[in-house]
């Protein structure tokens, strides 16, 4: 497989009850880079296992060739069936199945294409894409933005020079005039969950729900929000080459969507955790008035009054200071995303702008909104912007 494009295909399938209702995932990465290159899911009503896994490989497939005809593709799939059988060593008796292998065989010439089996914790997107599927019932196909270079992915070096890139004009960022480099922090509030829609409080004292549908497909977008970040969004910065999530599951679901796209591990930090609501928990405004007449207001006016059993604006605002101070200390000349709340980036946003405690519920952090800090070693900070990732 020397020479040409090099492309990596992750697939899976499941069904809950074998048989029973199934659904498929793949995704296309590009081998040197490790970003996503395009997403593929499918639900497919009744079905087996192995079915499902043959459809995500056919899927797979079919997408890699969309990306690029000619591209040399690596399948790497934690079915040993699908990956024996491909390769020949099995023979397949199933006559569903021997059907499904013609049709992936015929996807690419044979010499552009090899088959891996990997542990099924090494095919864990393409078994979120499969669960996904299953879980909404629906067809998924997302597309990403190709590089804009074959050079691969530039270094920190590359991308900012002491104070600014020499080569691009900042997007609106106040420039290090002694010369100073910033350390920059993309910080993407998670999708929404059902209790967003109830307009809930949901804190980071619980593992918390899990993103809606839509929530997903927000955290698609945000994820290519961030990818493009040192690209054609923002592009006096560096690339994201460090990826941080609270703990909860919304978060990690979120974070997971950015992994994926910008080929990145997720490491979980707790201090950028929500804010903990304590008594709060997982109630609306009106039901916390009826309960605690004239205690939110006084939550979100004063910045230090802490609902019971929970924390202050003040009290939040110190721990994720100490976590963003903690990534500071880790090295300036790079971009780190880190995927959190809303309280917890408004927490972040005030103390950067210097607004005092009382002030920071003034600001709105929508689902999946994305908000660029920058830090310098000797205390300076700024916000570069606030926004939809859509609207960037």
């Amino acid at each position: 497989m020397a020479g040409g494009r090099r492309l990596v295909v992750e697939a899976d399938g499941g069904s809950r009850g074998n048989p029973g209702p199934a659904g498929w995932g793949a995704l296309v990465r590009d081998a040197d880079s490790g970003a996503v290159l395009a997403e593929r899911a499918g639900y497919l009503g009744e079905s087996t296992n192995n079915v499902a896994e043959y459809s995500g490989l056919v899927a797979g497939l079919r997408a890699a060739r969309e990306v690029d005809p000619d591209a040399h593709v690596l399948v790497r799939m934690d079915s040993r069936l699908v990956v024996e059988q491909m390769t020949g060593r099995w023979q397949i008796k199933h006559a569903a199945l021997r059907e499904l292998a013609r049709e992936a065989a015929s996807v690419l010439p044979a010499d552009q294409v090899a088959y891996e089996w990997v542990p099924r914790s090494e095919n864990a997107a393409a078994d979120r894409l499969a669960n996904e599927a299953m879980d909404t019932g629906s067809q998924i196909a997302r597309d990403f933005p190709a590089e804009e270079s074959t050079s691969g992915p530039a270094t920190a070096a590359e991308d900012e020079a002491p104070g600014f890139d020499t080569h691009v004009r900042p997007s609106g960022a106040l420039v290090g005039y002694d010369g100073a480099t910033a350390l920059s922090v993309v910080l993407v509030r998670h999708g929404e969950t059902h209790l967003t829609v109830a307009g809930a409080y949901s804190g980071g004292g619980v593992p918390g729900p899990a993103l809606t549908t839509r929530g997903r497909t927000q955290a698609a977008q945000a994820a290519d929000a961030v990818f493009r970040v040192g690209r054609d969004l923002w592009p006096d910065l560096p690339r994201v080459t460090d990826l941080v999530a609270s703990p909860t599951v919304r978060t990690q679901e979120t974070a997971a969507a950015v992994g994926r796209r910008i080929g990145q591990h997720v490491r979980t930090e707790q201090r950028f955790a929500e804010c903990v609501f304590g008594e709060w928990e997982g109630l609306t405004a009106l039901e916390i008035e009826e309960r605690a007449p004239g205690e939110l207001a006084l939550w979100h006016s004063t910045g230090t009054f802490a609902p019971p059993g929970g924390e202050s604006y003040a009290q939040l605002g110190a721990r994720v200071w100490s976590g963003l101070e903690d990534l500071l200390d880790g090295g300036v000349g790079r971009t780190v995303a880190v995927v959190g709340h809303a309280a917890m980036i408004r927490t972040a946003v005030g103390q950067a702008i210097g607004a005092p405690p009382s002030h920071w519920s003034r600001l709105r952090i929508p689902p999946c909104s994305l908000t660029v800090l920058r830090l310098w070693a000797d205390g300076a900070s700024e916000v570069t912007t606030v926004g939809f990732p859509t609207d960037a």
